[in-house]
């Protein structure tokens, strides 16, 4: 947050000083990285509160509402800088190459870095996922303002810059339509991406005398957690036990593959019972 902070300040000021809309649309795209990594850093502590009250699942959603609000933002600056752009190419500006070029290579810089510091954990958490698309695509879009400013100082040819600006922003909004899909299909309670549902119902149908595995619902409580309720049928002649030892097992198997919040309930049917589609 503070890195992409300084960055933006940066970035903002030669921008509008040494007239790169293109370096102005990266600043903008930091800016909203800047509010995406508050709002999913603030979502990631919330989330970790414990359920209190009329919220029994706990705070885990607010990374959902983090991820949906970040894409928006994306969204967002993404066609102020096209708009922009477009309104530059019939009235280009002077630019001053050397400062926007140094600009855009801290952003290069800047944004590798902070991606890096997100480590290899990011991901299986559509929260951190998003925080560090957004730092490389910005990483990405201060190349091609590299690029673009470096071809101007050598061409003159200022009709670069706003060109520039405008395939930046349509990146940017590319990405963030990529991540509003995924975002607003989690908040429908779709199983995550990456949750192989054969696997898991595979794992259940497996364990001794179990003939059917019914009514398998999984969903992520928050961007980083899976929950999962099943119902488990049994053979009639299975041993008349609590079933606590099959339980047992169950979520063992399903620990396996990343879920660590199962509900299961046992029932029994007879052998001749045909297994649910």
């Amino acid at each position: 947050m503070l890195l992409n902070t300084l960055l933006t300040s940066l970035q903002l000021v030669i921008g509008l000083s040494f007239g790169s809309l293109a370096l102005v649309g990266d600043a903008l795209h930091n800016l909203g990285d800047v509010i995406g990594l508050t709002l999913g850093w603030g979502a990631e502590r919330l989330s970790q509160r414990p359920a209190k009250g009329r919220f029994t699942f706990g705070y885990g959603r607010s990374t959902h509402m983090a991820s949906l609000a970040n894409g928006l933002l994306i969204l967002v600056a993404g066609g102020v800088v096209v708009v922009e752009g477009v309104e530059r190419l019939y009235a280009p500006v002077l630019l001053h190459p050397a400062p926007v070029a140094w600009a855009a290579a801290a952003g290069v810089v800047i944004n590798l870095l902070s991606a890096r510091l997100f480590g290899q954990h990011h991901h299986h958490d559509l929260n951190q996922r998003a925080a560090v698309l957004h730092l490389l695509t910005d990483a990405a879009v201060s190349v091609a303002v590299l690029i673009s400013t470096l071809l101007v100082g050598l061409t003159q040819w200022a009709w670069l810059d706003p060109l520039t600006a405008i395939a930046v922003g349509l990146v940017v909004m590319i990405s963030a339509v990529s991540l509003l899909r995924e975002a607003i299909a989690v908040s429908l309670d779709v199983a995550p991406r990456g949750t192989d549902l054969v696997a898991i119902r595979a794992a259940l149908l497996e364990l001794p005398d179990v003939v059917d595995v019914r009514d398998l619902h999984a969903w992520g409580v928050s961007t980083s957690r899976l929950a999962l309720t099943a119902h488990v049928v049994r053979l009639e002649q299975a041993p008349t036990d609590d079933g606590h030892a099959l339980l047992v097992e169950a979520r063992r198997r399903l620990r396996a593959l990343g879920i660590r919040q199962s509900t299961l309930q046992l029932e029994v049917s007879h052998e001749d019972c045909p297994a649910s589609p």
